[in-house]
């Protein structure tokens, strides 16, 4: 609904909420006015048009503050007369907001109101609907993920089994391994202890060595025997 009025030898077309500026006013900051000259209103496809003003219409407005409006200049001259005048203005202002507009008892602000608070239920319901799709989409969420969970349970335990026997095959091969190693290095270690037994017998062989000189010094001593008769029996042949 919107309506054309008049002020101030203005015309103005104003909806509920519209801030205008309208010449000087008595009223003050704060106060509400009523303008009586209502020339046009209009609600949807309907209109009211005054001849010269609409007959039970009225629109009220708030006065929101005074203001000055543009400064301007009035230049005069006379030509051939030395005649000049400068003169500047700026027209006193008041400053206004719609609040309401009225026709046969129905009022513009009380429509707002009511489509206002339409569209904040409309709003409402539809942040509840949204909310609700969100916890359903959440729950499902959250199932799917609990069935997902479920079925790799099994693939786990079964992936865990056979780590479990990998690890007993793993150290089977080990023991065999360290066995093996034992087993060789014992058979490594006999040919050392064959080695060993010779150097028991070295004894045996000093008394050997023992023996071979004694029978050296008897050759000897029965040679240098020898020697000696040979000589003493020589010279009895010479004689002879």
């Amino acid at each position: 609904m919107y309506a054309v009025i008049e002020t101030g030898g203005k015309q103005y077309r104003v909806e509920v909420g519209t801030e205008l500026e309208i010449e000087l006013l008595e009223a003050g900051p704060g106060e509400s006015v009523a303008f009586e000259r209502v020339l046009l209103i209009a609600d949807g496809d309907s209109a009211s048009i005054g001849r010269p003003v609409v007959a039970n219409a009225s629109v009220s407005a708030e006065v929101l503050r005074r203001d000055r409006g543009e400064k301007l200049i009035s230049f005069k001259y006379r030509p051939k007369a030395r005649s000049r005048v400068k003169k500047g203005h700026r027209q006193e202002l008041t400053i206004v907001r719609i609040s309401d507009i009225v026709l046969d008892g129905k009022s513009a602000a009380d429509e707002d109101a009511k489509a206002e608070e339409r569209r904040l239920t409309e709003r409402k319901r539809l942040e509840a609907a949204a909310k609700r799709q969100a916890a359903q989409d959440a729950a499902l969420a959250a199932k799917l993920a609990a069935d997902k969970s479920a079925a790799d349970k099994p693939a786990k335990a079964t992936s865990t089994d056979e780590d479990a026997a990998k690890k007993s095959t793993a150290r089977k091969s080990t023991a065999r391994k360290s066995t093996g190693k034992t087993v060789a290095t014992d058979t490594k270690a006999k040919p050392a202890a064959k080695k060993a037994s010779p150097a028991k017998k070295a004894p045996a062989k000093t008394t050997s060595k023992a023996d071979t000189t004694e029978s050296k010094a008897k050759a000897s001593v029965s040679s240098t025997t020898k020697a000696a008769t040979t000589k003493t029996s020589r010279p009895a042949s010479s004689k002879d």
